[in-house]
């Protein structure tokens, strides 16, 4: 396959990027900052400077370009303002949605986040709450176009070692879970096309990572689902 992750230099995104390239996926990076890009080409992927904040439809589906699916990982990230949870969380997951359906792209899976699709706490300071309601918008728009998407919305991210057994259900999502596992649950995901159409809370638990991935698509579906093997097939994200 041909992956393309949009904020490809984030602490998941590169985790997925490791996980791809050495299975023999064709993974391509997109980065805001071009220093950033000799760190994609050590993990084995393509890097592709591109502002998402300031780039059009039509430069971001010029980089889709026979492209099999895409990950939307990119951040404001910490530090940042109300603002910024707007343009990148929202608006340049927006833009690589209706840059997926130019290009021909179906195949969409979104990285979001725990809280999404419900309004913030009302003891949630200022950014939390942009945060949340810019993840719940991105989410939003992407559900209501014709796209084969799936939305992960992973619980508190911790940079333990990854386990490989999750909770994975569309309940809420409490609790943590490490990085290393939502790349893996991201990995299986893009193996898994039957779980396009699924909201999926994501946080560890007792399952192993492949088997929670089938289950939740064949929740979807009422039949076994197995992974296709694609090889050769506010936090920080």
């Amino acid at each position: 396959m041909k992956i393309v992750i949009a904020g490809g230099h984030g602490q998941i995104a590169r985790r997925l990027g490791r996980l791809l390239a050495a299975r023999g996926d064709s993974v391509v990076g997109i980065v805001r900052n071009p220093a950033h890009s000799s760190d994609l080409r050590a993990d084995g992927m393509n890097p592709v400077v591109c502002d998402l904040e300031k780039a059009s439809c039509d430069d971001v589906a010029a980089i889709l370009s026979e492209t099999d699916a895409v990950v939307f990982a990119a951040g404001a990230g910490p530090g940042s303002g109300a603002a910024r949870k707007h343009t990148v969380d929202h608006q340049a997951a927006a833009v690589l949605a209706d840059a997926a359906l130019q290009a021909g792209v179906r195949r969409y899976v979104m990285v979001s986040t725990r809280g999404a699709g419900s309004p913030p706490p009302a003891h949630a300071d200022e950014v939390w709450a942009a945060y949340v309601h810019a993840k719940t918008a991105a989410d939003e728009y992407l559900m209501a176009q014709d796209l084969e998407w799936t939305v992960l919305r992973p619980a508190a991210l911790t940079n333990e070692p990854g386990t490989r057994t999750v909770r994975l259900t569309a309940e809420r999502s409490v609790g943590e879970v490490t990085r290393d596992d939502v790349a893996q649950v991201l990995a299986s995901l893009l193996d898994t096309p039957a779980t396009a159409g699924l909201v999926l809370e994501l946080a560890e638990g007792p399952d192993p990572i492949r088997a929670a991935v089938a289950h939740a698509a064949e929740t979807r579906t009422g039949q076994p689902v197995g992974s296709l093997g694609c090889s050769g097939a506010q936090p920080e994200r």
